[in-house]
């Protein structure tokens, strides 16, 4: 089931903070214009789930982050056949050996990204996590699980988020690496570049979510 809803019970967020793992990530991030407008902060945490737990809980025990809403971004694997790089996917939840972290607004970012990003295809699911790339058979043992993308730090991003108080959280990655299109190197190949061009114009639509998220409710 999708959460369509607003802010969590006792979260009132006043800043957004979209956490990634590698400084490309980050540099599509940050838009054409450099740094984003307003209360948001793009993160790069360094890759890995360990990497990301210090990163965010770092963050997070700053005063003006520390009630935000908390979006995971950046690159990933993705699990089902036909995906190509550039494709997107919302996770409805993200998913690893500590425990499974249900999302915020799922539908107003897949809706978003729709109407962003037209003739890209916007996959909803599960996104799980490993601590290592996945080629190969592993990838199709992880598709049975029923997860859609695999990446190595979404999930600990947004149990470590939650860890630190009740707060809207979302993992939104774009697909680099598919079943019928491995990739080495991200720079240097086609498909890395067409998904690091989705990922840099993905940014509106966090804002668009953010604000969504101080509506009153229905």
């Amino acid at each position: 089931m999708t959460d369509t809803g607003r802010a969590l019970p006792g979260a009132e967020p006043t800043s957004l903070l979209i956490a990634c793992a590698l400084g490309i990530e980050r540099f599509a991030l940050r838009g054409r214009r450099g740094e984003p407008a307003g209360p948001v902060t793009v993160l790069r945490t360094g890759m890995g789930p360990a990497n990301a737990e210090r990163a965010v809980k770092e963050a997070l025990g700053e005063d003006r982050h520390r009630d935000a809403a908390v979006v995971a971004s950046g690159f990933c694997a993705g699990l089902a056949p036909g995906m190509s790089p550039g494709d997107l996917i919302v996770a409805e939840e993200t998913r690893d050996a500590r425990g499974v972290t249900p999302c915020t607004g799922v539908d107003v970012l897949s809706e978003a990204l729709s109407r962003a990003l037209p003739g890209h295809r916007v996959h909803t699911g599960p996104l799980t996590g490993s601590d290592h790339v996945v080629r190969g058979q592993e990838r199709a043992e992880l598709r049975t699980t029923g997860a859609v993308g695999v990446d190595m730090e979404s999930a600990t991003t947004l149990r470590t988020a939650l860890e630190a108080g009740p707060r809207p959280v979302a993992a939104v990655r774009v697909v680099v690496d598919a079943p019928e299109h491995e990739l080495v190197r991200i720079g240097t190949v086609r498909g890395g570049i067409s998904a690091f061009r989705v990922l840099r114009a993905v940014l509106p639509v966090f804002y668009e979510w953010h604000r969504s998220l101080l509506l009153p409710r229905r």
